[in-house]
């Protein structure tokens, strides 16, 4: 991501969504601008909670009392639903890097690349020939249903990065990491994970396992038959409760659960770096409120422990600076995030989708596109006033004696000329018309590309209606993949394409416009949806027949009777199409039904069996590739497995299609419909 001046860094939370706005000054340091908590009216945890319906509610409230439009945005992932892998690479050269680095992720990451986002970050001691990568990535699909809920609210992220790498960020930029600092846990313990990052000698290794405030609420749920509700009150209030000591008596459990989880996460980081030495745990994330955790991790791990009240390098001056020390504790994630966003991260990795990247800053261009035009058609102008004077200086002045005599014997030679014949009729040259057509059309190309951005924007309206009859599918409707214009000004009186005909053989379009210039539409998209040729019918063709004819374009579209469509593969629901017998056609799709696993799912199969579930889990898989040998064997599920969350369904094979429609360059006064066409022609 580019430096800005200023950034927002928004964490979505499952307590709270936590954002921070901050500037850079003029000296270089950095300064908050703004900050903002918006608590979830449940914490998401709560059973029986719409999760994405609450963030939603929350993301809008955010974005109706701040503003958040003019500067960029960068958001997080929690841990638990991101992967973090870490690996030593041989000394090589450093052109050489990214190629092991993805040969690398292939193996470590349980997915194919093509279904994941994903980026790394190579660290190196200066006492140490070895080079260790850490792999971050998420499931397109994840990273998805995130973007489109600030869609839903008007807004587009710029970065998109994991919790604790944006933890780590925030850390290492306040507290000035460098080699030599101490070894340092960092330990943010959230609302339903804690993410632990170590950080010694210039690397950096993480883990996140599944416990966190939700499980201190759920224990007093079970032990005073509460409503989680009020369990979650009472854990926040248990230090001022007169029943505190049967309180903490009940979390118990709880706390030695989360210090042995951190015990074996940190001795199995020491199995792989036996030179490490830890000296201190920083803590943060709300959960770190809770009175005693920090004496009863420093009794059990032996080790020093902090808790984050305050930013060192960061602070607010102002009515507001008390209210930004009370929750300094749970701005750690937004910290890292706005860092990144003033291009000042230690770990720049981002999983935003290029494509939505792209999109983003031809956005941010448009208004400069809008300033050149305007400044080019300015210079048009003065070209043209200067033109006007200077033929208003040449009018003026008398006719010379030797012009009428040159003129005179022009026409005298013409005279002669067409008396010998030599004069008449003179064949065009094909080749030079053809040159002198190509700009033709070219001012047309604005209206078209609108027309392919409304087209998608009509069809993701279109999707939660057809999900409803179909039982789901993915939000968004499809994916324009690319497209060709291609411009005819046919002057032969007919139709210059081989595709103007519709499917049942119609003549619309050679009846409508005959001697009119003609744009042949034709572009690829790819889509997930369930029943993908029916959907693609029931939303490009209605939109293309609503819009036919319209005052505020230059054109009509024809062939709206019915759709001008080719499949290019890809499945659907259970459908998977069979590349032998597949027909390649305009007019009918014959799909195979067979329930066979593609090869590229029987390996994804392959690696989740071989991963032993699928897991969601940021565990370190032995940190060693096939170039080097494990300090130890086997990985720490191994030693001590964890509970594997059930994994979502990653979606299915996209199908591809390719569509085509004419227009007819028309005025709109000299526009007639299809009736008043057959009708003219009866009378005849």
């Amino acid at each position: 991501m580019a430096s800005e001046s200023m950034c927002w860094g928004i964490e979505l939370g499952s307590s709270a969504i936590k954002a921070l706005k901050l500037g850079v000054t003029s000296d270089g340091s950095v300064e908050v601008l703004d900050f903002a908590i918006i608590p979830h009216k449940k914490v998401l945890s709560t059973p029986d909670i719409d999760v994405d319906d609450a963030m939603r509610v929350a993301i809008g409230q955010l974005a109706s009392q701040y503003d958040l439009e003019n500067a960029p945005i960068a958001v997080s992932v929690p841990g638990n639903q991101a992967f973090a892998r870490f690996a030593k690479l041989p000394p090589v050269e450093p052109k050489k890097v990214p190629d092991i680095v993805k040969f690398e992720a292939v193996q470590q990451i349980p997915f194919p690349l093509e279904e994941v986002e994903w980026d790394y970050q190579t660290f190196m001691s200066p006492d140490s020939p070895e080079i260790e990568v850490g792999i971050f990535a998420i499931t397109k699909e994840r990273i998805e249903r995130e973007l489109s809920l600030f869609r839903d609210v008007g807004l587009s992220p710029d970065a998109v990065n994991v919790a604790p790498v944006s933890a780590y960020n925030a850390m290492a930029y306040d507290l000035q990491f460098t080699e030599k600092t101490p070894g340092t846990v960092i330990m943010d313990v959230g609302t339903n994970s804690t993410d632990l990052i170590i950080a010694d000698a210039g690397r950096v290794w993480m883990r996140t396992f599944p416990i966190g405030g939700h499980h201190f609420t759920e224990a007093l749920v079970e032990k005073f038959k509460l409503s989680y509700a009020k369990a979650e009150r009472l854990k926040r209030e248990a230090e001022r409760s007169k029943h505190s000591r049967h309180v903490f008596q009940a979390m118990k459990g709880v706390f030695a659960d989360l210090a042995q989880e951190t015990q074996r996460s940190i001795g199995y980081h020491s199995s792989l770096h036996p030179d490490s030495e830890l000296k201190r745990i920083i803590g943060v994330g709300s959960t770190f409120k809770l009175p005693g955790l920090r004496r009863f991790l420093k009794q059990q791990l032996q080790l020093d422990v902090y808790r984050m009240d305050e930013f060192k390098r960061l602070s607010l001056d102002g009515p507001r600076a008390g209210e930004f020390g009370a929750v300094t504790l749970e701005m750690s994630v937004a910290y890292g995030l706005a860092l990144q966003g003033l291009g000042m991260p230690t770990i720049d990795a981002n999983l935003m989708p290029v494509g939505v990247m792209r999109e983003s800053m031809y956005q941010k261009k448009t208004k400069w596109f809008g300033i050149a035009a305007g400044l080019s058609l300015a210079a048009s102008a003065a070209m043209f006033i200067s033109w006007a004077m200077d033929n208003s200086a040449v009018a003026n002045n008398r006719e010379p004696q030797i012009i009428k005599t040159v003129v005179g014997q022009a026409n005298s030679l013409k005279n002669e000329a067409s008396s010998a014949g030599v004069t008449g009729q003179v064949e065009t040259d094909a080749d030079a018309q053809a040159l002198l057509a190509l700009p033709n059309g070219r001012e047309l190309v604005s209206y078209v590309v609108a027309d392919l951005g409304q087209i998608s924007a009509w069809s993701n309206q279109q999707v939660p209606q057809w999900q409803a009859s179909r039982g789901g599918g993915p939000d968004n409707a499809f994916d324009v993949l690319s497209y060709t214009m291609s411009y005819s000004d046919n002057s032969s009186g007919g139709d210059d394409f081989s595709s103007g005909r519709n499917r049942s053989g119609a003549q619309q379009v050679e009846e409508l416009y005959p001697d009119k210039p003609r744009i042949m539409v034709e572009f690829d998209l790819e889509t997930n949806q369930p029943n993908p040729q029916p959907f693609i019918l029931s939303t490009v063709l209605p939109w293309l027949q609503a819009n036919a004819d319209r005052d505020d374009v230059p054109y009509v579209i024809l062939n709206t009777e019915s759709l001008d469509y080719q499949s290019l593969g890809g499945g659907g629901d259970n459908q998977r199409r069979s590349r032998s017998n597949a027909r390649d056609t305009r007019t009918n799709i014959v799909f195979d039904d067979s329930a066979e696993l593609s090869r590229a799912e029987m390996e994804m199969q392959r690696r989740r069996e071989m991963l032993g579930g699928d897991s969601l889990l940021l565990i370190e898989r032995g940190g060693a590739s096939s170039f080097t040998q494990n300090a130890v064997s086997g990985s720490i599920d191994e030693l001590a497995p964890l509970p594997q969350p059930e994994e979502e369904d990653l979606g299915r094979e996209p199908s591809r299609y390719k569509v085509r429609w004419t227009l007819a360059i028309v005025p709109s006064e000299e526009r007639q419909s299809a009736d008043e066409t057959v009708e003219d022609g009866g009378a005849e």
